[in-house]
């Protein structure tokens, strides 16, 4: 007798029980339906999103903590780790480069901003203070300073990524030094603490559906989609060159690793739904170093390149800013030279290594890149106060993937990377059984009897 069929109705309620994908994605299209239909009452749901990143906030500090110590410890070489970090910033300073030009070869093709004969003096400069608060962008003096640890403790409680970083280095090559006969129990109990939090994220991102809904619903209810039309020409000029952008990713990754940047965003589209929905990536940044751990790339890389590519590789940033910053001048009747567009891209390769995690963090750059020009009101940067929350899910997008793809390339560089069980695991040849628990992956390169050194050492 042939096994039943279930019913359409049930493989739909299954498929919506089961799948993170297929409730992140329900929630976006109701968040959306929401927001169109009662934009009043939808704006109430903003807490739910603002909570769900709250809650993720929590856990990303100690996490970094700890798959940075366990890295270093594990890999047994500090010089190898400072390797990573300097070819990690030289892949950071060569993507954000290749951004802020695409940005602006994109406007000075397509003009955005040309016709509209805006006149400076009727735009509203005092609301760009209320977005930023009256903040500044910190000079490179003050941004290397903060990314120094006062205390240990605060270090966590502000969530500083970079100063965490730092003192995660210091406490791996202190466990390196000691060696494991001195501190026996602190390497086991760090890399317990990494799977206790690796569990509590993945008890919150069961709230990511309600998250979503959220915040979509404040989005549209807030922002309606008749910004859209206004802004039609400068939002489609953004997202096809944060496409183009993303192909040149592709091309890259391909090129350095063998990988294809189309599988692993279908390994990664529950992650990048969550992302898109939240409008935010570190929302889904505890999940995606889950994830590229489990792609073969080694702890110590994953666990010093993705946190620092949040504050040095801002790609999606970099493209908004340069089409930004042309699409004000082109509005207000600003013909800029060559000369003053390398400045735009000079200052930006600058300011925007200081946005993370500031408010309003593109319009202090915008307004101190037409500071810095002399030729553009800085009141001007107002005419994109309706349009900058659209913006969004093209940053963020972008920096996902371009901080995904510094992982593998950094990786592979170093020669960190298992491109044998990358590759199984995103064509999906390996069992989910295998991805959700076992040891992590010890890429090829390492010796075998280093590795098995490293295993009894760690027991």
């Amino acid at each position: 007798m042939p096994p039943s069929v279930p019913s359409l109705q049930r493989r739909v309620a299954r498929t919506l029980r089961t799948s993170l994908f297929a409730q992140v994605l329900c929630a976006l299209v109701l968040g959306i339906v929401v927001g169109k239909l009662w934009p009043d009452t939808a704006t109430a749901f903003q807490p739910l999103g603002d909570g769900f990143t709250r809650l993720i906030k929590t856990v990303i500090s100690p996490l970094v903590f700890c798959v940075v110590v366990v890295g270093i410890a594990k890999a047994g070489d500090l010089k190898a780790f400072g390797r990573i970090g300097v070819k990690a910033l030289i892949w950071f300073e060569v993507a954000s480069t290749a951004a802020l030009v695409i940005g602006l070869v994109a406007a000075n093709v397509v003009g955005p901003g040309k016709g509209m004969n805006v006149d400076p003096s009727s735009l509203d400069a005092a609301a760009v203070n209320q977005t930023t608060g009256g903040g500044q962008l910190p000079s490179t003096t003050e941004f290397v300073l903060n990314a120094l640890p006062e205390s240990f403790v605060g270090a966590f409680a502000e969530n500083e990524l970079l100063q965490v970083l730092i003192l995660a280095c210091l406490v791996g090559a202190a466990l390196l030094h000691l060696g494991h006969t001195k501190v026996p129990k602190i390497l086991p109990a760090i890399d317990q603490a990494q799977e206790v939090i690796f569990t509590v994220v993945g008890f919150i991102m069961r709230l990511a559906p309600i998250a979503v809904f959220g915040a979509m619903a404040h989005l549209v209810g807030n922002y309606g989609l008749g910004v859209m039309k206004t802004y039609a020409k400068l939002i489609v000029l953004c997202y096809v060159a944060a496409a183009l952008f993303v192909a040149l990713l592709a091309v890259a990754l391909r090129m350095v690793t063998g990988l294809s940047l189309w599988k692993f965003l279908r390994y990664i589209r529950e992650e990048m739904l969550l992302a898109l929905g939240t409008a935010s990536t570190e929302s889904v940044m505890p999940r995606v170093m889950q994830k590229l751990r489990r792609a073969g790339a080694r702890d110590d890389a994953v666990g010093l390149v993705l946190p620092t590519g949040y504050s040095f590789n801002l790609d999606g940033a970099s493209l908004y800013l340069s089409i930004g910053t042309l699409f004000i001048a082109q509005a207000v009747g600003v013909d800029l030279s060559l000369g003053q567009q390398i400045t735009v891209v000079l200052v930006l390769m600058l300011t925007s290594k200081g946005m993370a995690g500031i408010p309003g963090s593109a319009f202090l750059a915008l307004s101190a890149t037409a500071s810095s020009l002399g030729a553009i009101p800085a009141g001007a940067v107002a005419l994109l106060l309706g349009v900058d929350r659209i913006m969004d899910s093209m940053r963020v997008v972008t920096n996902l993937l371009g901080n995904c793809v510094a992982v593998f390339a950094v990786s592979r560089w170093e020669g960190a990377l298992d491109i044998e069980r990358a590759k199984k695991v995103l064509d999906g040849e390996t069992a989910a059984e295998d991805l959700e628990g076992g040891d992590e992956p010890v890429p090829a390169e390492v010796p075998a009897q280093k590795t098995k050194e490293t295993v009894a050492d760690a027991s």
